[in-house]
């Protein structure tokens, strides 16, 4: 049975050419054990001293087809890729696979090599062949050796001739049982262009639909799927496989748990959630499917994210929640956030051989069993924001445990391009975090979260971010109100936010920064030397006189007619912020900028009642915990969120 098969880029990405195959020495760098320079390569000067050398490029126009490849006389290419190595480590962990068979398929003279890799990124030869003419190359490979991590992958070397790859796949005895049905669900605000270019995808991938009961868009926009130029051509291409639902904007939690609650009614075993902004890489949804039905019991199988506009650069191996701080954290300590593929390849990255064991993945792309879901009902009705964290957390506390799965992967918008911490973002990432640290913390008060909730509330206020601090603090006052009020505000809260904006001079965007006054020449802090952050040491004493300042100083008159500066947003900064009285901040796209201005009165009150807030937070922790975990059930169960659907018990669907 084929687990997966090798594949090659499309003609439309082939900036993403190095994900799928590497060009150089077929051994690539040999590493040595104790060097922790080569091991451990952090910078990107580091890292550049690691690339291989001696070897030429991938010609794109040797990729011949999704599965077949070109090698010129002379060259070499490996397939020790993240998307075509194969994840030994694990099967062997999550499935009950214990020997796969590589089989490649070519013409042509040349040799195949057979590598792997151990959890400490130890590049090893296994087997070989020389091949000659059309050939079919048979490889058994045991997965027992792969307990704590590591890869299998081929190398290919022509001689005197052209060789061409015409396939090659990794294959498994088969598991006796039939592949599992998947409801594929999209949740969309909006963005009808990137739901219709993954519905095209899948439409010109049909084998990725083999599986797939249902494709379905969960709209919960005024810019609707249904009505986007091509809607009928491709809904008619996916042969009427493609359904959509339109609802109210109950967030990411909402129509996910959409998703999920049909995925249930219609007899599929999986859910598979797609964020609506990405591109797929569809042979993922075959290796998920694959991976999750050959998994010894019920498993929650994600892929990971890249980032859609470096498309070569990973956002994360996998995710952990560190219990202390209840924010996500890395699972182990040489593991690096954004990982650049076309810097240092897997070959190369001796963490990448580490099996990265997770709490969660990410509803960018996760395949939730459908067993899974009757059991622990569907997601807490948080809008968006920490749904995903807390689905895995409590999957986990049921005894259900989650993957993901290198070589299965999607394109997404980075979070360096979002404002996602400002804004009215920040009610959701406040009041959330609190709500998971009161179901799941182990520590007493949540460990760090209400001073860390505290602290943030200082850094918005210093910053002049009111906007953001009055949805904070709304945020606090929702959460004290318990457990029912998430599904009784999750369609009317976020309209209730944005009504607030035209009382805040930080939440009106303007895209023409010359819609601002210039800024007065020689007022706020210098630019001529960068304002740093604080000495943590210190960090007390300049939070305690800079709030003192905001609060006595009164602002410079001039300051509310001119701003004092424009600021970048890599500059937007709470400790450079600060010593502003006003400034114009562009956001995280570059799209558009906002006025900041410092308003001590503002500052005092909400000042006072983020004290007030998180000092009774943290008298009524320990009840308000035990009522928001008695609550899950229900709030979380098919009866509550049909309710929140509109849906009468007797429609069903």
């Amino acid at each position: 049975m084929t687990l997966q098969r090798v594949i090659l880029p499309p003609e439309s990405q082939m900036d993403t050419l190095s994900l799928y195959v590497d060009a150089g020495p077929a051994n690539g760098i040999q590493l040595r054990e104790n060097d922790e320079f080569a091991r451990n390569p952090k910078s990107l000067e580091e890292k550049l001293h690691l690339v291989s050398s001696g070897g030429h490029d991938v010609h794109f126009e040797d990729v011949l087809s999704r599965h077949s490849l070109l090698l010129r006389a002379g060259e070499q290419l490996s397939f020790g890729t993240y998307f075509n190595a194969f994840p030994a480590s694990y099967w062997r962990r999550w499935t009950t696979l214990r020997t796969v068979r590589l089989t490649v398929r070519t013409s042509g003279h040349g040799t195949i090599t057979v590598n792997k890799s151990n959890a400490r990124g130890t590049l090893q030869r296994v087997d070989g062949a020389r091949v000659e003419g059309a050939t079919v190359t048979v490889f058994d490979l045991p997965v027992k050796p792969f307990g704590d991590g590591g890869w299998y992958w081929f190398d290919l070397a022509s001689s005197r001739e052209d060789l061409i790859l015409e396939s090659a796949e990794w294959q498994g005895a088969d598991h006796g049982k039939a592949p599992g049905a998947v409801t594929l669900e999209i949740t969309t605000m909006n963005k009808p262009e990137f739901c219709l270019n993954n519905a095209r995808i899948l439409s010109e991938n049909p084998e990725a639909l083999e599986h797939v009961r249902e494709v379905l868009i969960v709209d919960q926009g005024t810019d609707k799927v249904a009505d986007y130029p091509g809607f009928a051509e491709i809904a008619a291409a996916l042969g009427g496989k493609l359904r959509i639902i339109d609802q109210e904007n109950l967030g990411g939690s909402g129509g996910f748990a959409r998703g999920m609650y049909e995925a249930v009614e219609n007899g599929s075993d999986y859910a598979l959630l797609l964020d609506d902004d990405v591109v797929l890489e569809p042979e993922s949804i075959n290796r998920l499917l694959t991976f999750a039905d050959y998994c010894k019991k019920p498993t929650i199988v994600g892929g990971h994210m890249f980032d859609l506009h470096s498309r070569s650069v990973l956002h994360t191996f996998g995710e952990v929640v560190d219990p202390y701080r209840i924010v996500p954290a890395e699972p182990h300590a040489d593991m690096e956030m954004r990982h650049d593929f076309s810097v240092a390849n897997l070959r190369q990255t001796p963490w990448l051989h580490r099996r990265a064991d997770v709490d969660f993945n990410g509803w960018w792309m996760c395949m939730i069993p459908t067993a899974v879901i009757r059991e622990i009902g569907l997601p807490l009705p948080l809008f968006i924001k920490w749904d995903d964290i807390e689905y895995g957390l409590r999957a986990h506390e049921a005894g259900f445990q989650t993957v993901s799965l290198p070589g299965s992967a999607v394109w997404h918008v980075s979070w360096v391009d979002k404002d996602d911490l400002v804004g009215w973002q920040a009610y959701y990432h406040g009041r959330n975090r609190l709500i998971i640290a009161m179901i799941y913390s182990p520590h007493a008060k949540g460990g760090r979260t209400i001073r860390e909730s505290f602290q943030a509330d200082v850094k918005h206020l210093v910053s002049m971010q009111y906007f953001t601090e009055h949805g904070r603090l709304d945020a606090l006052e929702d959460l004290f109100r318990g457990p029912d009020h998430l599904h009784a505000n999750i369609g009317s809260k976020l309209p209730e936010i944005n009504g607030r904006k035209g009382s805040y001079s930080d939440a009106q965007m303007h895209e023409d920064v010359d819609e601002f006054p210039a800024p007065a020449l020689g007022r706020g802090p210098s630019g001529i030397k960068p304002i740093g952050m604080p000495n943590k040491k210190d960090l007390v004493k300049w939070g305690v006189t800079t709030v003192a300042r905001q609060l006595i100083k009164s602002p410079a008159p001039e300051s509310a007619e001119r701003p004092q500066g424009f600021l970048a947003h890599r500059d937007n900064k709470w400790f450079r912020l600060a010593h502003y009285d006003s400034v114009v901040v562009s956001n995280a796209d570059g799209t558009a900028s906002s006025w900041y201005k410092r308003d001590p009165k503002k500052l005092k009150r909400m000042l006072v009642q983020a004290g007030q807030h998180h000092a009774r937070l943290y008298r009524q922790w320990d009840q308000l915990a035990a009522d928001y975990r008695e609550a899950v059930p229900r709030i979380t169960s098919f009866e509550a969120w049909r309710k929140t659907f509109g849906l009468d018990e007797r429609q069903g669907r």
